[in-house]
């Protein structure tokens, strides 16, 4: 009896244990939904819900004349949620019954698995129900297009469970051109360079905000929670690709050719200080070119004989000196404290400040800034100060800017040959664009601009913001400072003597400006024979009498270059895109007359060609046969006959004369006679293998040499 009274005992205290223990369960949960329930809610939802950015559309960057610099593309990140209700219900049919075909079509599209890998890969993340399952990475808008048309896909995403996940990527439709100019935009911000570092304030718009679920190890869209983002503004440069592609397409030719190192050309509008083109190319260890650092903006270099301008504006408007003034060169050869300068033309004697800066005479222009501003180097201290030389340029790629270096009197590197080191272009740093800056202002009648490279910004089309000239000096020095600076630099070009006449004189318009060859060090290890390498210059502005453009060329030579001097090298790029500017922008009415020449020429070719091109320049012909395709064209004294050309033209097997035809249509006709023709040179066909009425087989090979 005492035992049954001890267990019953023991089974009441374990029932009222139980009791207990329900009641403090049930009386926890109520608390945790009741009372904590808001808290335990919302860190859940912090474990499965969050939100992600939405990266805007990025602002496109613009030419002037409309053309694409830099823009964002679509792609595409492709996902299939295993787990929609749509692709499941009745036992998953839809899935079962386009599974076969979707793989075949996504073989065919991607082209990087076959059919039976795509539909084990499908089958796999259906059976596992995967939830956000990446499929393909970065498809184009394109891809994606033909992608919806596919068997399941085309029905939707709740039937399919096909989500597109839509990003930019950032592109430069012409690739080099201008790179390093517009720059690069990266997912870091801060590794921007370019206008795309300086404006991605505008550029980046407003990223928005999208609402992610955590499901099987991933996160998808939950469909409705997403605030938009807004795009990102346009910028317009001041960039024109057709300057642009001259400046780099006549660079890259004549690194190439001469071994050069790295170069840069800068177009600048004169009245505006809007920059038409800047290339920059440096070589690579490939011995390739590329766009690799901004020579022009960013790099400051000792500018050599190109800075005399400023040494002779100091002169000129402190009225030491006239162009006229007479000017010992003392042979070419003179020491300055032991120190020696010389010029490249030894033997000069005494000739006028003019025909000194026309030949570029280091000694004349050490000279006369040594005899005049030794004992008061703060007066042209101040010249070169009021000039912005030792000032940032001020243009809108500010972390690209190089800093100039322009030594003041009163610094500790200041010495006592600095100044007549100084006035022929050495013992100061400073970028071409600063150069271009002063020549453009002696081109503006003294009136310094503000270069720029963003004209305008814009919001879906709207112009938000119009940028405009910006004067930074109102008058760099006097009227009569200017006049005569200007016939200076005319005579460089235009006189016997001037070291740019050679290589510049014979255009169909005026060009001034100032050739210059500065000495650099090889790789920093001084100026001793070897290491002497040649950085070439040339900064003008064209046409002379009423300037619409200037523009720098600064290349820096190698020790492997066969050509330094600032004409041969940086004149030559100058003249060539001057003349495709000059062609292309210039007004008629600028262009010299046409000279009668009496030689007489003879060309062949297309009778539409002939006729087209003799109208274009204004020269009167006579055709003297009505029927056939091609003409014999002989000229003489501006004037043209069209004669009839060799029956072998019409005749089968039987050789044409292709002699003075341009290669297009020498190619043109001999080929569709059926015979092959190997070319070598350019121009004109001056010499044909096979001589012209005599038979040939099908497909013989012909040798063209071209003039």
């Amino acid at each position: 009896m005492e035992i049954k009274k001890d267990i019953l005992w023991r089974v009441y205290l374990c029932f009222l244990g139980m009791i207990l223990l329900g009641v403090l369960v049930l009386g926890r949960a109520f608390y945790i939904q009741r009372v904590e329930g808001s808290y335990w809610k919302s860190m859940g939802d912090s474990l499965h819900l969050k939100y992600m950015p939405i990266n805007a559309e990025r602002g496109t960057i613009y030419s002037e004349d409309g053309s694409i610099l830099s823009t964002s593309v679509p792609i595409y990140d492709i996902y299939v949620d295993f787990g929609a209700g749509g692709l499941r219900e009745k036992g998953g049919y839809r899935f079962k019954d386009n599974v076969d075909s979707l793989s075949l079509c996504l073989a065919n599209l991607f082209q990087d698995k076959t059919p039976e890998d795509y539909k084990n890969q499908l089958e796999l993340a259906y059976k596992n129900t995967e939830r956000y399952y990446l499929l393909k990475r970065k498809i184009s808008f394109d891809d994606l297009k033909e992608l919806r048309s596919f068997p399941l896909v085309r029905l939707g995403r709740n039937k399919s469970g096909f989500i597109y996940d839509i990003r930019d990527k950032r592109i430069n439709p012409y690739v080099l051109l201008a790179n390093r100019t517009i720059g690069l935009s990266r997912k870091d911000s801060s590794k921007n360079v370019g206008l795309e570092k300086t404006y991605d304030y505008l550029l980046r718009g407003t990223s928005g905000q999208r609402l992610m679920r955590y499901t099987a190890g991933s996160y998808m869209p939950v469909e409705g929670a997403e605030v938009d983002p807004v795009n990102g503004k346009d910028i317009i440069t001041t960039l024109d690709t057709y300057i642009q592609d001259v400046a780099e397409n006549e660079l890259m030719d004549m690194m190439v050719n001469n071994k050069s190192q790295h170069g840069t050309v800068i177009v600048m509008e004169t009245a505006t200080g809007k920059i038409k083109a800047i290339a920059n190319l440096g070589i690579q260890p490939d011995s390739s070119f590329t766009e690799d650092l901004n020579y022009g903006i960013g790099k400051s270099t000792e500018p050599g004989s190109i800075f005399k301008l400023a040494t002779l504006l100091s002169l000129l408007e402190d009225k030491y000196v006239t162009i006229n003034t007479p000017v010992d060169c003392e042979g070419g050869r003179k020491y300055f404290y032991g120190l020696k300068i010389q010029d490249s033309h030894l033997g000069t004697g005494t000739i006028t400040v003019k025909d000194a800066f026309t030949r570029s005479s280091n000694v004349a222009f050490a000279k006369l800034a040594f005899e005049y501003y030794q004992n008061d180097p703060m007066k042209w201290w101040k010249h070169l100060d009021h000039f912005r030389l030792n000032k940032m340029t001020g243009i809108d790629i500010v972390a690209s800017a190089g800093r100039p270096t322009i030594k003041n009197p009163n610094s500790k590197s200041w010495g006592a040959t600095t100044i007549p080191f100084m006035a022929h272009g050495y013992e100061e740093l400073v970028t071409p664009l600063h150069m271009l800056m002063l020549y453009n202002a002696v081109a503006n009648n003294g009136k310094m601009m503000k270069p720029y490279l963003v004209s305008s910004v814009k919001e879906y089309g709207i112009e938000v913001k119009k940028i405009l000239p910006e004067i930074l000096v109102e008058k760099i020095c006097s009227d009569e400072t200017i006049a005569q600076a200007k016939e200076c630099l005319r005579a460089v070009v235009d006189s016997a003597h001037g070291t740019g006449h050679r290589i510049l004189f014979d255009s169909a318009y005026s060009i001034s400006g100032k050739t210059g060859t500065a000495v650099t060090a090889l790789d920093n290890n001084g100026y001793n024979k070897g290491n002497k390498i040649y950085q070439s210059s040339f900064i003008g502005y064209f046409p002379s009498d009423k300037p619409i453009y200037s523009m720098a060329v600064v290349i820096q030579n190698n020790k492997d270059s066969k050509r330094y001097y600032g004409a041969d090298v940086a004149g030559t790029v100058f003249k060539k895109v001057s003349d495709h500017i000059y062609r292309r922008f210039l007004t008629k009415s600028q262009k010299k007359p046409l000279l009668v020449d009496s030689t007489l020429y003879s060309y062949f070719g297309m009778k539409t060609d002939l006729q087209t091109i003799l109208k274009g320049i204004n020269i009167s012909y006579q055709d003297s046969i009505q029927s056939g395709a091609w003409r014999n064209v002989n000229l003489k004294s501006n004037a043209a006959q069209l004669n009839n050309p060799s029956d072998s033209l019409n005749m089968a097997f039987v050789t044409p004369n292709v002699k003075g035809m341009g290669l297009k249509d020498a190619l043109y006709l001999l080929e569709n006679k059926g015979l092959t023709a190997v070319v070598s040179g350019r121009g004109k066909v001056v010499t044909q293998s096979i001589a012209a009425g005599t038979n040939f087989t099908k497909g013989q090979k012909i040798i063209l040499m071209l003039n």
